[in-house]
């Protein structure tokens, strides 16, 4: 799927789905969103699949929305995938190094054990581009954190660098860069030696609580966006950014 901008190897139960566009430190476009959804959907059924460990290639996990792409199809794509990994029923172990920007961060709220690189600069840049949260994070952040801190987070779009990620909940340890893909590996063998009815049984006794609030996240997130995208704010934000400025929003 190396057209799609992801690389997926199987192997001891593991489905290692690697984000592929590193020339782009491997920002999402229309391509990848579908080669994501057709991975997770793919591993959901494949009997030989355990467990997934998602990272990303080039000692990036992932830059976020590729703004110099072409999005023909609309949102379609990015919600397709954001229902693939809602839905995906068996345990994600992460592997999060380098940049880590806006749904290149938000996807890895959705893993269940997130290991990041000494290297990690996360953040989530909605509010500062005149936009709103995406792939449930107005959810998944604070039911990971707890609201203040999510709030903080999100309100002040602040870089988020290995310690803090771990010091407040966004990951589950941090490791030098030279052994995090090992150490993620280790840890998803270690799940998938156990029967996968049992871990996505557990998975979805974990979930269940969940679910019904996720779905109405994606909703409103969507709702607001389609709201936020193209306003004054947005546009300002989007030519400060392509001209290297700082935005002014004063009078808009």
């Amino acid at each position: 799927m190396a057209e799609l901008g992801i690389k997926i190897q199987i192997e001891e139960g593991v489905a290692q789905i690697t984000l592929s566009r590193p020339a782009r430190k491997n920002a999402l476009d229309a391509a990848s969103f579908k080669g994501i959804m057709t991975a997770f959907n793919d591993a959901d059924q494949n009997p030989e699949v355990s467990v997934v460990l998602l990272s990303g290639e080039g000692g990036n996990f992932c830059s976020g929305m590729d703004l110099g792409a072409n999005f023909d199809e609309g949102s379609a794509p990015y919600e397709r995938c954001a229902e693939a990994i809602l839905k995906f029923e068996k345990p994600i172990v992460a592997a999060v190094d380098g940049i880590a920007i806006g749904g290149g961060a938000t996807i890895s709220f959705h893993c269940d054990v997130v290991y990041v690189g000494e290297s990690l600069r996360m953040r989530l840049p909605f509010v500062n581009l005149g936009l709103v949260p995406e792939f449930a994070s107005s959810y998944t952040l604070q039911a990971n954190i707890g609201y203040r801190r999510a709030a903080e987070l999100m309100f002040t779009a602040e870089w988020i660098d290995a310690t803090k990620a771990v010091e407040v909940g966004i990951a589950t340890a941090v490791y030098p860069d030279a052994e995090l893909h090992a150490k993620a590996l280790g840890k998803a063998r270690e799940i998938a030696q156990w029967p996968v009815s049992a871990l996505k049984a557990t998975k979805q006794c974990l979930k269940a609580p969940h679910a019904a609030a996720l779905q109405a996240a994606l909703k409103l997130e969507s709702e607001k966006m389609s709201q936020q995208i193209g306003s004054p704010e947005n546009v300002e934000a989007i030519t400060a950014f392509l001209q290297k400025r700082k935005p002014d929003f004063k009078g808009l």
